[in-house]
């Protein structure tokens, strides 16, 4: 099985687009290895992460536009 990125001093960050008053959000982390993203539940930083390819992710940006 293969491991996800090392995250304990990832940077993550939410959408410029998400409210102050929290809601449904998802925040990415930067400065992870290339072709990584890690996604998590803005509501619960110390749960799950999913990590998705960059073109994935882009796809999925580009699809919400």
């Amino acid at each position: 099985m293969e491991t996800g990125p090392d995250l304990r001093n990832a940077q993550w960050r939410k959408s410029s687009y998400s409210g102050s008053t929290g809601g449904d959000c998802v925040e990415v982390a930067d400065n992870c290895p290339a072709g990584a993203l890690p996604v998590r539940d803005s509501k619960n930083p110390s749960g799950p992460v999913v990590t998705v390819g960059t073109a994935a992710w882009q796809a999925f940006v580009d699809g919400l536009r």
